[in-house]
C-alpha cells in the first residue's frame, strides 16, 4: 500500500471517528478555535496598522531629509537637555546648503475670509523649494515664486480643507484672507492629502513666505532644512555629504558629536516596527498559551481514542497494516480536528475583521488566513504525534486480547 492510499484510507477512518464523536470533537476544538481567532485578529490588526501607518507617513518622502537641532524621537531626558543646549540653525547656514531645501516651521492660527473662519490652521513659513521637497501638488493656481519669497510678498498657498471652509461657492484664487493681523492673497490651493496618523489634517494649513513668517509669527527663528536627494539610491551618500557640510558650517570640532540631527522617514518606520514587534510578541504569547492548552486537550482526547480503539488497531495490524499506516491514520484524525477548529475560527474572525475595518484599513488577507490554517495543521500534528506513535507501536496480539 503506497502513502497516497494510506492517506486516503486514513482520511476516511478519521472522519468516521470524528462524526461518531461529534460532541467530544467539538469540545476538543474549543481551545484551538480561541487560539486561531487570536492569531487571525492579531495578524489582521498588525497588517491593517502597517497599511495605515505607511500611507500616513508616505507624504514625508523616503528620499527627503530634515535637518533640525533635535531628533524627532528623543529617548531620554538627558538627550533632551543636550538638544536644548545646541545652537540654533541660522539663515546663513540654510543658504549655504544650496537650494535643495525648504525652510519650515509651524504655528497654528485662525484664518479669516469675510465673516468666515478656519480655526486651528497650521501656518508654515517656507521658500519656493518646498513644492519640490514636500512631495505634494497644487490643485488650483500655482505655488509661491522665488521673487515673491525673496521680496516677502503677502501671498499664500492654502490646503484643500481651508479652501472648503472659507470659500463655499466662490473661487479661492485671487481673494485675500487674514492670517493673524495681515492679509495674504491666495495664489494656490494644494491637492487633498488626508491626515497624518489620524491625528492632524494635512489639508488644514496655509503656506506663506518665510520672511513674513519670521517677522510676524516667530521672532527668534530656529530653521529646519528639508533636503531631497537626487536619487533614492544615493540617499546615504547625500546624507553623509550633508553631514559633512553642516559640521563645517557649524564649526563642529573633529571627533565631537553632531550638534544637529538629520531626520528621515526611516525613523518613523523603525519606531513603528518596534511597537508592532512588542504587540506581536504579547499576542503570540497569549496565542501560544491558548494553543498549548488546546493542544494538550487534543492529545488527551487522542490518547482516549487510541485506548477505545485498541482492538480495532490490533485487528488492522493482524491483517497486515504497517506501523506507518496506523501512525498516519491517527495523525490525520488529530490534524482534521484542528483544521475544523481553524475553519470555525476563521468564520468567527471574519465578521470581527469587518468591525475592525471601521477603525483601521484591515482586511482578512489570504496570507493571514493561510497562516491561521497552517498553525491549526501544525498544532494537530504535534498534539497527535505521541498518541499516534503509541498506537503504531502496539503489539497486535496484546491489542486483540484487550477488552
Amino acid at each position: 500500500m503506497n502513502l497516497f492510499t494510506e492517506i486516503k484510507e486514513g482520511l476516511g477512518i478519521s472522519w468516521g471517528a470524528i462524526r461518531a464523536n461529534k460532541m467530544r470533537s467539538s469540545l476538543t476544538t474549543l481551545g484551538i478555535v480561541i487560539g486561531i481567532v487570536t492569531v487571525t485578529l492579531m495578524g489582521t490588526a498588525i497588517e491593517g496598522l502597517d497599511r495605515f501607518f505607511h500611507s500616513s507617513v508616505s507624504f514625508i518622502g523616503a528620499d527627503v531629509m530634515f535637518v533640525s537641532r533635535g531628533s524627532w524621537f528623543i529617548d531620554s531626558h538627558s538627550e533632551w537637555l543636550a538638544v536644548q543646549k545646541r545652537r540654533d540653525i541660522t539663515m546663513d547656514q540654510v543658504k549655504a546648503v544650496e537650494k535643495q531645501m525648504t525652510l519650515a516651521r509651524a504655528v497654528r492660527q485662525s484664518v479669516k475670509y469675510k465673516n468666515r473662519n478656519a480655526n486651528g490652521v497650521r501656518i508654515i513659513g517656507t521658500t519656493e523649494q518646498f513644492l519640490f521637497t514636500g512631495g505634494f501638488s497644487v490643485a488650483q493656481g500655482r505655488f509661491m515664486t522665488e521673487m515673491e519669497v525673496e521680496g516677502g510678498r503677502p501671498v499664500c498657498v492654502i490646503g484643500s480643507e481651508v479652501a472648503t471652509n472659507l470659500f463655499l461657492r466662490e473661487p479661492a484664487l485671487g481673494n485675500k484672507i487674514k492670517i493673524g493681523p495681515d492679509s495674504f492673497e491666495v495664489v494656490g490651493v494644494l491637492e487633498k492629502q488626508g491626515s497624518f496618523l489620524g491625528q492632524f489634517s494635512l489639508d488644514n494649513q496655509a503656506i506663506i513666505p518665510v520672511k513674513h513668517f519670521v517677522a510676524r509669527f516667530w521672532r527668534r527663528p530656529d530653521y529646519e532644512i528639508q533636503i531631497k536627494a537626487s536619487e533614492l539610491g544615493k540617499l546615504e551618500e547625500a546624507k553623509e555629504e550633508l553631514r559633512s557640510v553642516l559640521r563645517i558650517l557649524r564649526r563642529v570640532p573633529p571627533g565631537a558629536p553632531d550638534d544637529f540631527s538629520i531626520n528621515q522617514q526611516e525613523q518613523f518606520l523603525t519606531m513603528f516596527n518596534r511597537v508592532t514587534a512588542t504587540i506581536a510578541a504579547v499576542g503570540l504569547f497569549i496565542t501560544g498559551l491558548s494553543l498549548f492548552v488546546g493542544g494538550i486537550g487534543i492529545m488527551n482526547i487522542m490518547f482516549v481514542s487510541v485506548a477505545e480503539r485498541t482492538r480495532e488497531i490490533g485487528l488492522r495490524k493482524a491483517i497486515g497494516a504497517k506501523r506507518r499506516t496506523i501512525l498516519v491514520q491517527f495523525l490525520i484524525e488529530a490534524a482534521s480536528i484542528c483544521m475544523l477548529g481553524g475553519l470555525l475560527a476563521l468564520a468567527i474572525a471574519w465578521p470581527l475583521t469587518l468591525v475592525m475595518s471601521k477603525f483601521l484599513p484591515a482586511v482578512m488577507s489570504i496570507t493571514v488566513a493561510s497562516i491561521a490554517l497552517l498553525v491549526s495543521f501544525v498544532t494537530g500534528i504535534l498534539s497527535g504525534f505521541f498518541p499516534a506513535w503509541r498506537a503504531a507501536r502496539m503489539n497486535p496480539v496484546d491489542a486483540l486480547r484487550n477488552e
